[in-house]
């Protein structure tokens, strides 16, 4: 059986500065925005770039395009509309790096960077020509071209860099604001994945990858929080001390149970906490 994917939606454009805070002003005001000319005359951007919006939207998990015709807000969208349209807060980019990264239908080569790909220091090169294999696995039968998945392998390098990587296109200056992520690092052999800056990464982010994957009372090792796809160990790039010290905090604002007593390094939920709810917590202070 074929699971979905998809390469190169995003029309060659990663988020650029401001183009989430106006896709989600324009999709409020109108759910048939992309209609009209892909939306681009009321985004004020060319066609290919407002194709882009709508599809980073779509994958960050802000808007929803269930309905023929129409896209909306998803509960996620009307939050970050509402509490942190300008996208101030951290937290905000943490949680759509998060849905990007496990959305493996529509950002595959996202999902198999952070889950799958194992280098921790890599080349351009390497990345394409692993990603190609990883790529066409995933796709099962159906065909995966070559330029598609190299187009994202270097989509990835320039959203996550803190500034344009070497032999990127010269066409694309812009930036991501993801680059504050710090999550990769452009070295003289190439680039490194890297664990981020503890102080600029809320700990309710490890709560928002850890909720949904763990039963209540049940618990779930460190190990396991580490190397899990779709784990905080895997989508944040964090080592075991940086997890151990997230975990803490989360411990010390009474949201889960460590239990490190002989040996057993488990990690225990007092009840059964849904992805939803601490996106609700955060942006409404909801219990």
């Amino acid at each position: 059986m074929n699971h979905p994917v998809r390469f190169k939606g995003h029309e060659s454009f990663i988020i650029r500065e401001g183009w989430l805070t106006k896709g989600l002003r324009e999709v409020k005001r109108n759910p048939k925005v992309f209609c009209e000319n892909y939306g681009a005359d009321a985004l004020g951007v060319g066609p290919n770039m407002a194709k882009a919006i709508r599809y980073w939207l779509k994958c960050s998990g802000l808007t929803d395009e269930s309905v023929r015709a129409i896209v909306r807000l998803t509960d996620f969208g009307e939050m970050v509309f509402r509490k942190d349209p300008y996208f101030e807060k951290m937290f905000s980019l943490w949680a759509i790096h998060c849905n990007i990264a496990n959305n493996r239908a529509q950002a595959t080569a996202w999902q198999l960077f952070f889950n799958e790909f194992e280098y921790e220091e890599f080349t351009r090169e390497e990345l394409e020509q692993k990603m190609m294999g990883m790529a066409g696995n995933a796709a099962g039968q159906k065909k995966v071209a070559q330029r598609s998945v190299k187009d994202d392998c270097d989509a990835i390098l320039r959203m996550y860099s803190q500034k344009a990587p070497k032999n990127s296109d010269p066409e694309e200056k812009n930036v991501s604001p993801f680059g504050a992520l710090e999550l990769l690092e452009e070295t003289e052999e190439g680039f490194s994945k890297e664990q981020p800056r503890l102080d600029k990464l809320p700990a309710e982010i490890v709560l928002y990858l850890m909720a949904g994957k763990m039963g209540d009372g049940t618990g779930t090792s460190i190990e396991e929080l580490l190397h899990m796809p779709g784990g905080p160990g895997k989508i944040l790039n964090l080592k075991r001390t940086g997890l151990m010290e997230m975990l803490e905090q989360i411990e010390w604002a009474g949201n889960i149970i460590l239990n490190q007593t002989a040996g057993l390094d488990m990690v225990y939920l007092p009840e059964k906490i849904y992805p939803e709810k601490v996106l609700e917590k955060y942006y409404y202070g909801k219990r």
